[in-house]
């Protein structure tokens, strides 16, 4: 068996010829905690879209734990165990942090029978350790409205890791976070990153200082380089790209 949890290769995804990522190679290990970054209209999210079959690509292959994973549709590939956490939380705020984990925990479930209390004794012993994790303990059984910006992050994350997946994308997780909920944040995915493969992708360098390990920069929908976060800060082409120097020799 590989020991690439994903591996993509030639990637392109065009829309009406324009193309959002051309050429793309891209693999992460088991157990790795990788961040990508990149400007604005980097082909980030389309590079996602592909990972859990939102978008399919006009050229190349996506292998997830060794299999082509292109075939299949979005619901087929989270069950395989791709989760995704999108930038703005996704969760029942009429719902406490508590029923919210336990709807995640098993798939088939519906609200109503999270709300007549029928979740098992593990159901309950997962959950607990969950809000434990995710720091939410003290606020399990109030309403998820009442909670911040950053603990309704915190609980969605705790929602995707209930789902049991091998691999976390994670779409800006501290966007408009306080400093004290982002560092937060990042010390919840370092943790979880013991026992996940985790991508991220963010755009706050201190964030990335934060938690990075291994940095990819995306840029025009391609990889331009990777390495760790003060390779990638001291590289002339991320320079550029992200001050928009021109090149002197042009």
């Amino acid at each position: 068996m590989s020991d690439k949890i994903l591996e993509i290769e030639h990637l392109t995804v065009s829309f009406d010829g324009f193309k959002a990522i051309t050429d793309l190679n891209f693999s992460l290990d088991f157990g790795e905690l990788r961040v990508v970054i990149g400007p604005n209209g980097a082909g980030k999210t389309t590079f996602m879209d592909v990972i859990t079959g939102k978008t399919k690509p006009t050229e190349g292959k996506v292998y997830f734990k060794g299999k082509d994973i292109l075939p299949y549709r979005e619901h087929e590939i989270a069950q395989m165990g791709i989760g995704r956490k999108f930038q703005t939380p996704r969760v029942y705020l009429k719902l406490t942090p508590r029923e919210n984990l336990e709807l995640s925990c098993v798939r088939h479930k519906n609200v109503w029978s999270v709300l007549r209390g029928k979740a098992s004794s593990e159901e309950r012993h997962t959950v607990n350790d969950l809000l434990e994790t995710i720091g939410l303990t003290s606020r399990a059984d109030i309403p998820a409205e009442l909670l911040s910006h950053g603990e309704k992050q915190r609980l969605e994350i705790g929602m995707l890791v209930a789902q049991s997946p091998d691999l976390l994308l994670i779409d800006e997780p501290v966007a408009g976070l306080t400093d004290e909920e982002t560092e937060a944040v990042g010390h919840l995915l370092m943790q979880l990153a013991e026992t996940h493969s985790i991508m991220v992708i963010e755009h706050d360098m201190e964030f990335v200082r934060q938690i990075a390990r291994k940095v990819t920069v995306l840029h025009q929908g391609t990889v331009l380089c990777e390495g760790s976060m003060d390779e990638i800060q001291n590289d002339p082409r991320v320079i550029e790209v992200y001050l928009g120097k021109e090149d002197e020799d042009h």
